[in-house]
């Protein structure tokens, strides 16, 4: 793990997702992007049409960013499991991510 800080990109709404949710996984969720910040390959590669992106696991939630070495990490989706790559999916294709 390295001491490099990465900056983390966080679309907008993301973020407004994040800030309706529960205090409880709202927490966890942002003590999970500390984490990803602080080493960026915390999270599982993702295969097929997801290469290059990563998922991270919060409790029943998952994180999907993008990081690149040397770049910024880029959020691209953050949902519960069960709907999580049909919404990643929807966000490559539609011009969200």
């Amino acid at each position: 793990m390295s001491s490099v800080k990465h900056r983390l990109k966080v679309p907008h709404d993301l973020v407004q997702l994040v800030r309706k949710l529960h205090p409880a996984i709202k927490k966890k969720i942002r003590d999970s992007l500390d984490m990803i910040v602080e080493d960026p390959l915390a999270g599982k590669p993702l295969k097929d049409e997801f290469e290059g992106l990563r998922s991270f696991r919060v409790s029943r939630f998952r994180i999907v960013y993008r990081y690149e070495e040397g770049k910024h990490i880029e959020i691209v989706t953050i949902g519960p499991r069960k709907s999580i790559y049909i919404e990643t999916y929807r966000r490559l294709h539609m011009g969200k991510a």
